[in-house]
């Protein structure tokens, strides 16, 4: 990573002893898991090494250097003087300039894009008067309706860093179209937003920030979550990898179905039905209004994911083999299953008028709905939605792919209604 206040800090003439360095032999490594305490303290143990000789390098070996460590996807695109056609953009492994927006091939990532913009809202809009004083009342909440807003609070904080860290660190350097691209710059602002939404909930109710932000690595079903998204994104946040092999696009093509359809259109529902089960009870409606308007933005980030792997699919028919799609249904049922555990541990003797088994049949709904939308036969034949109430905050029948038509309507953030 860049030092912008200094970019050629690294290369600094003079003596100077080098920072600790790592064991690498024992270190952890990105999108292995979960890191245990006692292995980052073991890690982090190691003896300093020091170079007693000063390092020495001209200019033009150190922009070369610098230019060698910047990676940014357009090494191997084609920037030839012709103006671009419809027809030279693709998806993926697209050689044709990524800076010229226009001519649009796909309208519907530009009409995402757009339709973000208008959706655009601010945590610190809502009015969280009511849940404070809720929260602090030792009468207010049951503790089972306590551990609801605590649990959730503690896996949304950070699965929304961890979905902003693949689009910014993995998704973004291969996706070769410059109309998904801005969609892509938009939908990692408002992944920032939903952490700070979390961040602020957490403040605003004088929670142990220390707690609930480092759930996903002391809460056990929290973390089986986190763990089961992070090796999806090893490959693509390597330097070294790139697309153009039929091998290295079923990478990203897996990796897309993992966070789009999986993490961010089955690991989020759970939660999101309980808070807003809470919100319709007049119980931490502030909290509540935050998980309404985040709901929002996670339905069109999956839709724009869906839309995504589908032209990927048209453009690359030989992805979609017998075998993938195999892979893609057995992904899909083991996230059912995580995502049910997480229900059972939430609600062990149910609340709210809600129970495990009604989630896990929610869950099940839910995941015939994302495998027909990317053309996987349905699963869980013969189950319907308990929840019909959810669909007043987001009909899930108008969650429409490219191929139907738009999704629900957005407004501006200060606009929206939810009558």
């Amino acid at each position: 990573m860049l030092n912008w206040d200094d970019p050629l800090a690294k290369f600094n003439t003079a003596p100077a002893a080098m920072p600790p360095q790592t064991n690498t032999a024992n270190a952890p490594h990105a999108g292995d898991g979960l890191v245990s305490h006692d292995q980052l303290m073991a890690t982090a143990g190691a003896a300093p090494s020091v170079n007693p000789e000063p390092a020495t390098i001209n200019l033009d070996q150190a922009e070369g250097t610098l230019n060698a460590d910047i990676n940014t996807g357009l090494e191997d695109i084609e920037m030839g003087a012709a103006r671009i056609q419809v027809d030279d953009k693709k998806i993926i492994n697209c050689r044709a300039d990524l800076n010229q927006l226009v001519p649009f091939k796909y309208d519907w990532a530009w009409q995402k894009y757009l339709d973000g913009c208008a959706n655009h809202w601010m945590p610190q809009e809502i009015n969280m008067t009511a849940d404070i004083a809720l929260w602090k009342d030792p009468n207010g909440l049951t503790e089972d309706e306590r551990a609801i807003v605590m649990r959730n609070l503690g896996f949304f904080s950070t699965a929304d860093s961890l979905v902003a860290n693949n689009l910014v660190l993995a998704v973004y350097r291969h996706i070769t179209n410059p109309e998904c691209r801005q969609y892509l710059l938009r939908q990692a602002f408002e992944e920032a937003v939903h952490t700070h939404a979390y961040q602020y909930c957490v403040e605003s109710l004088g929670m142990d920030e220390g707690e609930v932000f480092n759930m996903y690595r002391e809460v056990p079903v929290v973390a089986r979550k986190a763990e089961w998204a992070l090796p999806f994104t090893k490959y693509l946040s390597d330097p070294n990898f790139h697309t153009g092999t039929p091998e290295n696009d079923q990478k990203l093509l897996r990796e897309l179905i993992a966070f789009y359809v999986i993490f961010e259109g089955i690991f989020f529902y759970v939660g999101f039905t309980q808070i807003l089960s809470m919100g319709r009870r007049n119980k931490m409606t502030g909290v509540a209004e935050q998980f309404q308007y985040i709901l929002r933005d996670e339905s069109m980030h999956m839709n724009f994911g869906i839309d995504v792997i589908n032209q990927i699919k048209i453009e690359n028919p030989h992805l979609w083999t017998a075998e993938f799609k195999q892979e893609a249904i057995q992904m899909i049922r083991d996230a059912v299953e995580l995502e049910s555990q997480y229900a059972r541990d939430t609600v062990p003797r149910g609340v709210l008028g809600l129970n495990a088994p009604m989630f896990e049949e929610y869950l099940q709904f839910i995941a015939n709905r994302r495998c027909s939308q990317i053309g996987l036969p349905e699963q869980y034949p013969g189950v319907g939605n308990p929840f019909p109430w959810m669909s007043e905050v987001l009909d899930l029948k108008k969650e429409k792919n490219f191929f139907e038509t738009r999704v629900t309507e957005y407004q501006t953030g200060g606009a929206l209604s939810w009558d």
